[in-house]
């Protein structure tokens, strides 16, 4: 049975959260990238989904409890009745609601235009059902990806237990600068336009979402654009390469950092808003180095050297200037053997993710498509 929108939920406008704004509030304010704060009221009941109405108009939230929506965000209140608020929300991460934006600028979504969508309506049962599949396979992905983040948390705690804490170096390690354990200079990336990118390109391009907050820098499934042989020898990556995220919307995200896996594919290119600073591998252990990049001692370093006005941005001189403490390279080599070990669990670890994700926008599909 095909239902629209306006049909089987209602569509709870947001509102200003400046008179109900209270941190000690019983309520969360949600705007459409998640919670922005507490309030003394509440705008949408429990079970709601939260949608942007400008800005992020693709990223659905669900929200259990009752919640203050601001301005910016639509929440969507299914009749229970007829359609279970959870099958509401796997169908809205489904669909493209860029279809429906109405500007150029700032991605909009009109409360008309919504209500206008139309789903596939099938048996409460069934739609019971079809939730409970969902949800077993997100459980999955949800301890995979918890699993990750604890072998990284033992990355990082096998790094203070041999160097301490590098903000206060009680094992006395020399520092340097960052440009004295390089092998050449630093550059930042190519540019390609937008209708430059094609999947017959000869050139695979590595850009910032590759590279934030990860160990190895994300190489496989990345898109492709033509480059002459030259371009491909200037920008072409290999293991050594440190790379820095060059601009940011945010502060936090300025000089997020990751290396060049042993196994970087051929004719792997890095675009213009990464740096790369080519790590002298007889000096300095890339597995080393990374690690201390997240730490506060050179993050630190790296916030006073960014600068802001529309975006965060850091330069190549900003990065180079930032110290590092160098312990001795053979010390940096056990370290390595650990990341190695650790990295091969990850990788396992990594595979059954992928597998659960692909099962999951499979059913996405099936159910939805």
């Amino acid at each position: 049975m095909v239902r629209i929108f306006a049909e089987i939920l209602e569509i709870y406008n947001g509102r200003s959260q400046k008179d109900v704004e209270n941190p000690s509030g019983a309520y969360p304010i949600y705007g459409s990238g998640g919670i922005m704060g507490y309030a003394d009221r509440y705008i949408c009941p429990p079970n709601t989904i939260v949608l942007g109405r400008k800005g992020s108009i693709n990223n659905p939230i669900f929200v259990d409890r009752a919640f203050w929506n601001v301005d910016t965000a639509f929440g969507l209140v299914a009749n229970q009745e007829m359609l279970r608020p959870k099958y509401l929300y796997y169908f809205c991460r489904y669909f493209d609601f860029e279809k429906l934006n109405t500007t150029v600028t700032i991605p909009s979504l009109t409360k008309a235009n919504l209500q206008k969508i139309s789903l596939d309506l099938p048996p409460l049962s069934e739609q019971d059902t079809i939730i409970s599949r969902m949800e077993l396979v997100e459980t999955l992905i949800a301890l995979y990806r918890q699993q990750l983040t604890k072998l990284d948390e033992l990355i990082n705690a096998r790094f203070i237990e041999m160097f301490g804490e590098p903000m206060q170096n009680q094992m006395k390690w020399p520092q340097v600068q960052l440009s004295e354990v390089i092998r050449e200079k630093a550059s930042n990336g190519y540019f390609a336009k937008r209708e430059e990118y094609t999947n017959t390109g000869n050139a695979s391009v590595l850009g910032v979402a590759n590279v934030v907050n990860r160990m190895y820098s994300q190489c496989d499934r990345l898109p492709k654009t033509n480059m002459t042989y030259e371009n491909i020898k200037k920008y072409k990556l290999q293991y050594g390469d440190l790379l820095f995220c060059r601009s940011s919307l945010v502060a936090e995200g300025i000089g997020k950092a990751s290396i060049v896996p042993k196994d970087v594919p051929d004719n792997t290119v890095f675009e213009c808003h990464v740096i790369r600073v080519p790590l002298d591998v007889e000096l300095c252990i890339p597995e080393f180095i990374q690690v201390l990049t997240t730490t506060d001692f050179f993050r630190h370093q790296i916030l006073k050297h960014a600068k802001t006005a529309t975006m965060t941005t850091i330069s190549q001189d900003g990065i180079l200037n930032t110290k590092v403490i160098l312990p001795q390279i053979h010390i940096q080599k056990a370290f390595y053997a650990f990341v190695t070990q650790v990295e091969k669990s990850k990788a396992a670890v990594q595979s059954a993710l992928d597998k659960a994700q692909l099962l999951f926008d499979s059913l996405m599909q099936k159910y939805f498509g």
